[in-house]
C-alpha cells in the first residue's frame, strides 16, 4: 500500500496493494494501523455510498462546526475528485487538489477535516463510497460554489453536460461562504 503526498500535504492519495489471480482480486480498503502509519489517524463513524451518472457534479460540501474527514473511493466507474482547503489560517487556504479515482485503479483520496469536497462523474455510471470521521448533520451542511473563479478548479468537463442539484448551483463563492 502506498500513501502518496499531494500538492497540499494534508491530502493523501492511497494506492492499495491488489492481489489478483484467475478467481478475481482481493484488497484491503481500510486497515486502521496501516492508515494511521500513513497519516490518517482519526476514527471513522459513518460510511456513505452514492450512485450517479456521467456529468453529475456533487459539491463542494463541508460541515462547519463538525468538520468531517472523508476517505473516498470509487467502487464502479470513474470520477474526478476534489478537495479545497477552507481553513482560513492555513498556508494553502483556497487551494485545491484533484485526482482521478477509478474502480480500475482502486485508489482512494483522504480529504481531511477542514476541506470542502466534491467530484464529477467521468464514466457512464459511478458508485462512490466514503468513510466519514463525524456524523452527517444537515443543519451544519455548508458549501462553496463548484466553479468559483478564485479557487480555479480545472474540472475535466469540456463538452460534458453537467448535472448539479439546485443547492450546488447556488452555493456561495469562497469569499462569501460560512467557513469553519
Amino acid at each position: 500500500m502506498k500513501f502518496l503526498p499531494t500538492e497540499i500535504p494534508d491530502v493523501i492519495e492511497i494506492v492499495p496493494d491488489v492481489f489478483g489471480d484467475e478467481r478475481g482480486y482481493f484488497l484491503e480498503t481500510f486497515q486502521q494501523e496501516r492508515y494511521a502509519a500513513g497519516g490518517i489517524d482519526l476514527p471513522f463513524v459513518q460510511d456513505n455510498e452514492s450512485r450517479s451518472r456521467r456529468g453529475v457534479l456533487r459539491g463542494l460540501h463541508f460541515q462547519k462546526t463538525k468538520p468531517q474527514g472523508k476517505l473516498v473511493r470509487v467502487i464502479e466507474g470513474e470520477v474526478f475528485d476534489v478537495a479545497v482547503d477552507i481553513r482560513r489560517d492555513s498556508p494553502t487556504f483556497g487551494r485545491w487538489v484533484g485526482r482521478t479515482l477509478s474502480a480500475e485503479r482502486k485508489n482512494q483520496l483522504w480529504v481531511p477535516p477542514g476541506f470542502a469536497h466534491g467530484f464529477v462523474v467521468l464514466s457512464e455510471t459511478c458508485v462512490f463510497s466514503y468513510k466519514c470521521t463525524d456524523y452527517y448533520d444537515q443543519s451544519d451542511d455548508r458549501g462553496v460554489l463548484w466553479n468559483d473563479p478564485v479557487i480555479g478548479i480545472d474540472w475535466p468537463v469540456d463538452g460534458m453536460r453537467l448535472i448539479l442539484s439546485d443547492k450546488d448551483r447556488q452555493q456561495p463563492l469562497l469569499k462569501d461562504a460560512d467557513l469553519l
